[in-house]
């Protein structure tokens, strides 16, 4: 009996824990990934080809920047990196440094292709972080509007709604009134959809993902219709200006990063400052405590006297607000139009930001950025002309969040109670 039992007390010991299995698998795949990139970015190109990335752009204070390298030398350098990283991955002995690892991984990886794409080229390296900064705008605020409503534990699935929606009304009101007219009833209409969640999945407990579904479906349904019967026979109304970029002062001279982040329109510097004010707020005031203890155990939330409906209804309300802004975004300063579908799943990647950046405002951030870059890349790839096929590049942002959703970047743990109506006894 001693005997089978120590037996089994070292079948126990020997079992590897799930973070260890998933410490291999993503050893494996950098050193696939080193492979890779050995063959096709270091083999596959002539010796002596040069990339050059342009580090300005045209008409700024420092003109004619540029970066010109070695496309083999990169190629073999991070082929080199990335199989020493797969390797002290695949050691185990420092699972919490595995995102760390896999994040300079893919990073050094992405860089490595765009010298591969730009070889015996030029590639606007700065046009395309500002180009990330501007695409990762709406995933964040998709993100921060998931946010609102999960950490109170009411699942959005309505944000693709929500933003398609607000960006129609912001398109009509926009080319009738005004953009600063539009901005507010955009907002507002984010605001009302997020009251008809609230009202569905609250008061009347209709499964959340049923009542976000059916909002999406019915937004998309509104809007195509509207578009086909309004937009086109009234071209007038689909002309609504945009807001103008605002460059800082000193900051948006600086080479690289002044035009990433200080030569944009208020959009984005107002999203930032929304993820550092959510930040502050859930961590660090009565009303973030309220809110996380609602989203994680109502009852005790309601034991010790706080509201857990009028709680839940304004944090729901709120994130429609901010799926609002995002849908004012689309249509007010990106692209200055409205176009049937053109969220086209934006909505459902914040979700997938909300998931990567486990359910804090600065990992929502993170997460939108690389969302962000993924569609940046697709963007600069087609114009480039590479021999990947457009078809793939197109799949490239959902690739990704296939990726983030299969917990490739680690388990990460919702609020305990959400998704689940909350009765009152």
């Amino acid at each position: 009996m001693t005997a089978v039992a120590d037996s089994n007390e070292m079948v126990i010991k020997t079992r590897a824990t799930p973070e260890e299995k998933r410490a291999t698998f993503i050893g494996l795949v950098l050193i696939a990934l080193a492979a890779f990139t050995l063959w096709a970015f270091g083999l596959g190109v002539e010796p002596g080809s040069e990339s050059t990335f342009k580090l300005s752009l045209p008409q700024a204070r420092f003109e004619d920047l540029s970066w010109t390298v070695d496309s083999r030398t990169v190629a073999l350098i991070t082929a080199l990196v990335l199989g020493f990283l797969g390797g002290f991955v695949l050691r185990r002995s420092h699972l919490k440094r595995t995102n760390l690892a896999l994040s300079a991984g893919l990073v050094l990886f992405s860089f490595a292709f765009l010298t591969w794409a730009a070889v015996d080229g030029s590639f606007s390296l700065v046009g395309m972080l500002k180009s990330t900064v501007v695409l990762s705008v709406p995933v964040i605020l998709g993100g921060l509007a998931g946010l609102m409503c999960e950490r109170v534990a009411v699942i959005n699935i309505a944000i693709e709604g929500q933003l398609l929606t607000s960006a129609f009304v912001g398109v009509i009101v926009g080319s009738s009134a005004g953009i600063w007219v539009a901005l507010i009833a955009a907002m507002a209409t984010g605001a009302i959809l997020g009251a008809v969640l609230a009202v569905l999945s609250i008061k009347y407990r209709i499964d959340q993902i049923i009542a976000g579904v059916v909002i999406n479906i019915f937004a998309l349904g509104l809007t195509s219709f509207l578009s086909r019967r309004v937009l086109t026979e009234a071209p007038g109304l689909n002309s609504p200006g945009r807001f103008s970029s605002i460059k800082i002062p000193l900051l948006g001279d600086i080479p690289v990063i002044g035009p990433m982040f200080f030569d944009h329109s208020m959009f984005v510097y107002i999203t930032f400052i929304l993820v550092i004010m959510l930040h502050l707020g859930l961590f660090y005031t009565r009303w973030g405590l309220r809110s996380r203890s609602v989203g994680e155990h109502p009852k005790a939330a309601d034991t010790v006297g706080i509201n857990v409906y009028r709680t839940r209804y304004r944090n729901v309300i709120l994130g429609g607000v901010i799926a609002g802004f995002g849908g004012a975004f689309l249509t007010l300063a990106q692209v200055s139009r409205f176009e049937d579908n053109m969220t086209a799943g934006i909505g459902y990647i914040g979700l997938a930001a909300l998931i990567f950046g486990r359910w804090r405002p600065l990992g929502v951030l993170g997460a939108g950025l690389v969302f962000g870059f993924a569609r940046a890349l697709q963007q600069k790839l087609g114009i480039l002309g590479t021999p990947i096929p457009s078809e793939f590049l197109s799949m490239t942002p959902y690739i990704v969040t296939l990726i983030v959703v299969a917990g490739v970047v680690g388990r990460a743990r919702p609020p305990a109670a959400d998704g689940q109506p909350y009765i009152k006894d």
